[in-house]
């Protein structure tokens, strides 16, 4: 047919751009849409809370690198996506949110009362820092969807669809919005004199610092940096967000900051020059300061100029691709003979360390040692795995699980926010079905995404939830902890959520001791659809992160 409802025709569109997944929440202000969408063979996986589909959609554009796809309803659905919106565009991932608006056309007169729907969704969503986009019209709101997607590549985009837009008749051809290019990305390479400063720093340096972030493993620049370190005796760390990226290399000191080990903070405390490739250098890479040495001159490479030295002091900037810049200075720099981070000694005290002995075990008779917890965890999960975190305490686990890459690594504490994981996870999960999904959460975290249980199964995700349950906001606990101040308000009754996500239909246990965790290693190795292990961690346990963040205590 020539003229078909302007609804049909965005599903359509969206489906042309190879978008095979969608999520959301069903209303009557999008309903259509919806429909339409699955009935093109865009499987539509619906949440249970609009900012769970929202962080779906992001789980999976990060997963994927591709577009992540969010529909919900306008006024109240809208308002309780919010958090989820805010999230989704500090993330940077490639995220559509498409959402219901008020009609367009005039008020009708059989209208006997107010809109209990109205809510200023372009105020807030703008203020959320969302580019915003309204379809006024039917026969430009395919255009308008092209526009929208299009933007996706700076973040997160908002577009509204009024539902009488939604239901305009329109001319398929007339209105065809032609291909939306996606362009492809060139890689920047660095101005001359910015890799001649480079070089003279690094000629002078004797050990010498590559640290990585998630801009060098998007520039695919982990060769390039190997060669530039074997090239000029450098020592290799990566940010939190690039965990891995170096995971098998003899001088991989693991992360820096807030999540590093003693190994790799004695050879990085060494550092007498750090070159950082796509790293934004924020608080918890380098602890508020303290994790890089003070003498050590910095230079910062990153492709968007904005960005260098904007949280941590550079001395020489080089605005480049990261990829590009490692290969120009390993061209500029003479090979070195004397390479004191190279000697046997350094990489084997890398190659023995035990990160059970980097600390003091803290356990109880119904407890575990969170660390302990997450050590054993490491050696019982599928070693080839995706990892997504949820915010807070708990967060002390990432240092010890293991991942085979930044790319199978999310971490969901742009918003700094408790309750993100959940709705990232499943939607990592399904935008790499290739490989199991562990999530990370605390016992808080849950608590607040509870209902999404049901939406594993119903979905049928075969995700992997590891409940690090310390009955409390266990970040709050510390934090007044720090400063002498009562907790009571911050601690739960000790909740059996293994039986909780039993009813739902997962395969669940309790556990309270390594040697109970240990004893589901057949479980864990060949898992076979959602499990849910509810770890009991003892909340004495601070992570070390916890103690920059507190900041002055009183006296």
């Amino acid at each position: 047919m020539a003229s078909i409802p302007a609804y049909e025709a965005l599903a359509s569109d969206l489906r042309k751009l190879g978008v095979s997944h969608a999520f959301g929440l069903m209303s009557d202000d999008t309903a259509l849409l919806i429909a339409a969408l699955d009935a093109m063979g865009v499987r539509f996986h619906a949440a249970r809370h609009e900012n769970n589909a929202i962080a779906m959609a992001e789980g999976y554009a990060a997963a994927t690198g591709g577009l992540g796809i969010a529909v919900l309803g306008r006024g109240p659905a809208t308002a309780n996506g919010l958090h989820g919106a805010t999230y989704a565009q500090r993330s940077g991932s490639r995220v559509l949110l498409v959402l219901g608006y008020p009609s367009t056309a005039p008020l009708s007169p059989d209208a006997y009362g107010p809109d209990t729907k109205a809510f200023d969704a372009v105020g807030v969503l703008r203020a959320a820092g969302l580019r915003t986009l309204i379809a006024t019209d039917a026969t430009t709101a395919r255009r308008t969807l092209a526009e929208a997607v299009s933007a996706t590549r700076e973040g997160a985009v908002a577009l509204l669809l009024p539902v009488n837009v939604q239901k305009g008749m329109i001319d398929v051809a007339a209105t065809d919005p032609g291909s939306v290019a996606e362009g492809e990305r060139t890689p920047r390479r660095a101005r001359t004199a910015a890799i001649e400063s480079s070089a003279a720093l690094l000629g002078k340096s004797r050990r010498p610092l590559l640290l990585a972030g998630r801009g060098a493993h998007r520039a695919g620049a982990r060769d390039a940096l190997i060669r530039l370190a074997d090239h000029v005796g450098a020592a290799m760390a990566t940010t939190a967000k690039a965990k891995d990226m170096f995971r098998g290399h003899r001088l991989n000191c693991g992360v820096v900051g807030s999540f590093s080990h003693s190994a790799g903070r004695r050879i990085i405390d060494q550092a007498d020059c750090i070159v950082a490739f796509g790293a934004a250098l924020t608080q918890r890479t380098t602890s508020m300061g303290l994790a890089l040495p003070a003498a050590a001159p910095m230079i910062h490479v990153e492709e968007v100029r904005a960005n260098i030295g904007r949280w941590y002091p550079a001395d020489v900037a080089v605005v480049a691709d990261a990829r590009l810049a490692a290969e120009q200075l390993l061209e500029a720099l003479p090979a070195r003979t004397e390479k004191p981070l190279h000697d046997e000694a350094v990489w084997r005290s890398l190659a023995n360390f035990d990160p059970a002995r980097d600390f003091e075990a803290a356990e109880t008779p119904r407890t575990m040692d969170p660390r302990l917890c997450a050590i054993e965890l490491d050696r019982l999960l599928p070693r080839d795995r995706n990892v997504v975190y949820d915010a807070g305490n708990m967060l002390q686990a990432f240092t010890y699980l293991s991942v085979p890459g930044p790319a199978n690594v999310k971490m969901t504490s742009d918003f700094a926010s408790v309750g993100m994981g959940f709705g990232t996870a499943l939607g990592f999960a399904i935008g790499s079905p290739e490989r199991p999904t562990v999530f990370v959460v605390g016992d808080g975290g849950l608590f607040m995404t509870l209902g999404e249980l049901e939406t594993v199964v119903r979905e049928g995700v075969p995700l992997i939830i590891a409940v690090m349950n310390d009955c409390a906001y266990g970040a709050e606990l510390h934090y007044l902890k720090a400063h002498d101040m009562p907790v009571a308000s911050s601690t739960f009754p000790d909740v059996d959520f293994a039986h909780v996500a039993e009813a739902f239909g997962f395969q669940t246990a309790t556990v309270r001791t390594l040697d109970e965790l240990r004893a589901l290693a057949p479980l864990l190795a060949e898992p076979d659809g959602p499990i849910l292990l509810d770890c009991k961690i003892n909340a004495s346990v601070a992570a070390p992160f916890m103690d920059e963040a507190a900041g002055p205590r009183r006296n």
